[in-house]
């Protein structure tokens, strides 16, 4: 065994792909099948050459005619293949076979498992680089009820031989992580990129399910796909279980809201209500083709230095109580934001904000790191006609009501400034009730946590009986602290 040394810096050990497998494979109990679309049998073939596969692989098939793997999974109702409902089946009818054909008495320690995946490459002409849904539906006990782990990636390798062997990869990175690393989910998700790197694929969806998992919160797992660089942004429906923002977003037209939602003001929803009725009522915008995003940047999730979990918990839990779509994005700048959607639609866009992060967007610090300075980014930023709704601020030195009209940004700016303000790229909100221009997050966060009365009347009808039911922003120690 090799000494340690006074100064030695602890190093984690990372297993291979092959002493993974091979160690399942060494486990006399562990038995399933593997069924895997679209990339060869990439996964199954790391078992194999990894020795004593035997006594772990039942089956490893590859249904790739079109025609055959109907007749076994049946039709999908939109004629698609590489999708969270087909990996289902897939999981589900493999696992069904395998207890039909395998007797329990004979059997009676037997953890089976059930790995699918159901993926694209590369088209031939490098255009689209392809993705894929990966799967694992198996069980911890013999007499216990089935786990499942779904998730979903993109290729960023642009050569299909080099992307079958990282679906490979990550194919046994997860059935190994199911088995040997279900109690710590966290590690779980960061284990997926072992033997891997961020420049090869993209995980930007995942979910949990199953007695093992029934204390798992997806929503953070979410949030630990984009603490681990795994991709750039992640959401979250209303039901807390993770949706792929690429479904969400696929030809549709788009208006998101930025915001820090710690809480949710009614600030935040008199723009979120002013903004939804301007967008609805522009030329080519069909509100039934129309997705609404509350988004919150990374750099909003972190405080000293870390990310706060149960802060983030805590915001998602009222946006969902509203019936929103959540957004987790690791873009600062707003023009990154619009070029992430302008990969999933071409329709219109908008973006909804308050006066001071309209002066932001005109700072020229923020785009030092592109070559063609805040220039560039503005080519991005109003991309396909993107306007932005300004909420008015209330300053509270000059007591003046800061719109479009008044708005100061730098010198050096305001020829730009004007050339988007005049050409009805920036259109003001009118409000009605200018009283609640008054209403900032933090200090609503701020009478939260000090126990201080008057701040329910500051939040949006039901908000604060949620804050107080559910103990969010620190409610309960913050009222005791006051009684005592």
């Amino acid at each position: 065994m090799a000494i340690s040394l006074k100064g030695d810096q602890k190093i984690s050990s990372v297993p291979t792909t092959k002493s993974k497998a091979l160690r399942i494979n060494l486990n006399s109990d562990i038995y399933g099948t593997f069924s895997e679309i679209g990339a060869g049998q990439e996964t199954a073939r790391n078992f194999f050459r990894s020795g004593g596969a035997s006594g772990t692989i039942a089956k490893a098939m590859s249904a790739y005619d079109k025609d055959f793997s109907d007749a076994i999974y049946g039709i999908e109702d939109d004629r698609r293949y590489v999708t969270q409902p087909r990996l289902h089946k897939m999981l589900v009818h493999e696992m069904d076979l395998m207890e039909d054909r395998l007797s329990r008495q004979k059997h009676p320690d037997k953890l089976f498992f059930s790995y699918a995946n159901t993926v694209t490459t590369i088209d031939f002409a490098k255009k689209f680089k392809g993705h894929g849904w990966v799967g694992i539906r198996f069980q911890l006990d013999p007499l216990e009820g089935y786990n499942e782990i779904i998730l979903h990636l993109r290729f960023k390798e642009t050569d299909a031989r080099l992307q079958q062997e990282t679906l490979g990869v990550l194919g046994v990175n997860l059935i190994y992580g199911a088995f040997y690393l279900n109690d710590s989910p966290k590690d779980l998700v960061k284990s997926f990129y072992d033997n891997l790197g961020s420049d090869q694929l993209e995980i930007d969806m995942i979910n949990f399910s199953g007695p093992r998992f029934m204390y798992v919160d997806n929503r953070l797992m979410s949030l630990q796909l984009l603490k681990n660089g795994m991709t750039n942004a992640v959401m979250f429906g209303s039901d807390g279980n993770n949706l792929l923002p690429a479904q969400v977003l696929y030809k549709k037209n788009i208006l998101a809201l930025r915001g820090s939602f710690r809480p949710v003001t009614k600030v935040n929803m008199d723009m979120y209500e002013k903004s939804k009725e301007m967008f609805f009522s522009e030329k080519k915008v069909n509100p039934d083709k129309t997705q609404i995003i509350f988004e919150i940047t990374l750099s909003n999730l972190t405080s000293e230095g870390k990310i706060n979990e149960r802060d983030f918990l805590d915001r998602a839990e009222l946006l969902c109580s509203l019936g929103q779509n959540v957004m987790i994005t690791s873009f600062q700048e707003y023009y990154k934001l619009v070029e992430y959607f302008s990969e999933f639609t071409k329709e219109r866009m908008a973006l909804a904000m308050g006066a001071q992060n309209l002066i932001q967007i005109f700072d020229e610090k923020y785009y030092r790191n592109l070559s063609g300075g805040i220039l560039e980014a503005f080519g991005k930023l109003f991309y396909k006609d993107l306007k932005v709704y300004m909420y008015p601020f209330h300053d509270q030195k000059s007591k003046e009501y800061i719109t479009s009209e008044n708005l100061r940004v730098h010198p050096r700016m305001k020829e730009l400034y004007k050339f988007f303000n005049s050409n009805g790229r920036l259109i003001d909100i009118d409000i009605t009730n200018k009283e609640i221009l008054d209403i900032f997050s933090r200090t609503v966060l701020k009478m939260i946590t000090k126990g201080e009365n008057g701040w329910e009347e500051m939040l949006p009808e039901g908000i604060a009986e949620t804050i107080k039911q559910k103990r969010l922003f620190g409610y309960a120690r913050s009222r005791v602290k006051n009684i005592g």
